[in-house]
């Protein structure tokens, strides 16, 4: 017997221990797939959860939704780096249930930053139920795997220039990276973004909620550098990243743009490569979503993202979308020929 229900109060997924076991810091390695982040962007991003949840009696496969009316959209917002559905070991065909229980509840369901074999996965399960299905990809996810190296055979097969950079830079910047919240280098960071090339902050609270967070817990790796002979000057650049489950992620980077001839973005982000690797020992390094250049003198790999659209071909309101895909179509066709 399949049982789907579901929440727009997370708190109600909280009491439920089976649940929150299965979104909770025991079994799942990223913050972006546990309920603690979801509260966070329920609590500061203006986000209305709306979780699809499918039980068994053996587990569970959870699809965090949100929105309201026709149009369901994945619970997430810039800040994560990927969505997938959340299911317990085995408990992958309970997806088939979410997709033929929404056709009640959704007449379009948009689902961004998905992982290959999830978007896969998603896509059969909708299909099967009936639903109108286009996948394609969004993004790029850059990472980093160390395959047993130390920090010093990483550092050696960077390019060239990034090494030169980090030669002749680093004795003049001094770079401290903390394991805990501190709200002196928080506030410096936040000053740092604002002066950087960076665009206007999605949410501050939510961060530094998150930042809070991590730091209790002990994953937390926030790092700021300041100019070697200034040290109780202005810092120079700051960035947060999160370590778990034998991975590192870079959540936030930022410099000053009047210190750029310093390199200090660079010579901190050696710092906390060096730290999560020799001191932590992380097996992998993720970098998040964008295609931005400098991100491949850093990472190796670059992994796919992908958009899922879905609809219901009998509801009224998708009509002039699927006209308009249609239209998109037959244009691409006849480029084509």
């Amino acid at each position: 017997m399949v049982n789907v229900e579901y929440h727009d109060d997370l708190k109600e997924v909280q009491s439920d221990a089976a649940l929150a076991r299965l979104l909770g810091t025991e079994t799942q390695a990223a913050p972006f797939d546990r309920l603690a982040w979801w509260q966070l962007l329920a609590e500061h991003c203006d986000l209305r959860p709306k979780l699809a949840v499918a039980r068994n009696g053996a587990g569970h496969a959870v699809l965090a939704l949100a929105g309201c009316g026709g149009h369901l959209e994945q619970l997430s917002n810039w800040y994560t780096f990927r969505f997938r559905p959340i299911t317990s070991p085995g408990a992958e065909p309970l997806l088939d249930a979410l997709a033929q229980d929404l056709k009640r509840r959704a007449r379009r369901i948009t689902l961004t930053g998905l992982p290959q074999d999830d978007a896969q996965a998603l896509c059969a399960a909708f299909r099967g139920a009936g639903w109108l299905t286009s996948l394609e990809q969004s993004d790029v996810n850059h990472i980093l795997n160390l395959s047993g190296r130390d920090y010093a055979a990483y550092i050696a097969s960077r390019p060239g220039k990034l090494r030169t950079t980090l030669k002749r830079k680093s004795g003049k910047v001094a770079t401290q990276v903390l394991t805990h919240f501190d709200p002196a280098v928080w506030a410096a960071y936040e000053d740092i973004y604002a002066e950087s090339w960076k665009p206007e902050e999605g949410s501050p609270a939510f961060l530094r909620a998150f930042a809070e967070a991590e730091g209790a817990a002990g994953r937390l790796r926030l790092a700021v550098a300041h100019a070697a002979d200034d040290r109780q000057g202005p810092a120079l650049a700051a960035q947060m990243w999160t370590v778990e489950g034998g991975t590192a992620f870079i959540h936030k980077l930022a410099h000053r743009e009047s210190a750029r001839p310093l390199s200090p973005g660079s010579v901190l982000s050696a710092a906390l490569f060096q730290h999560v690797i020799d001191t932590d020992k992380v097996t992998l390094i993720d970098f998040g979503t964008g295609d931005d250049p400098y991100k491949r003198d850093w990472m190796e790999q670059v992994r796919p993202r992908y958009r899922l659209d879905v609809l219901r071909p009998s509801a009224p309101a998708n009509w002039p979308v699927l006209a308009r895909k249609t239209l998109r179509s037959l244009a691409a066709l006849a480029k084509r020929g």
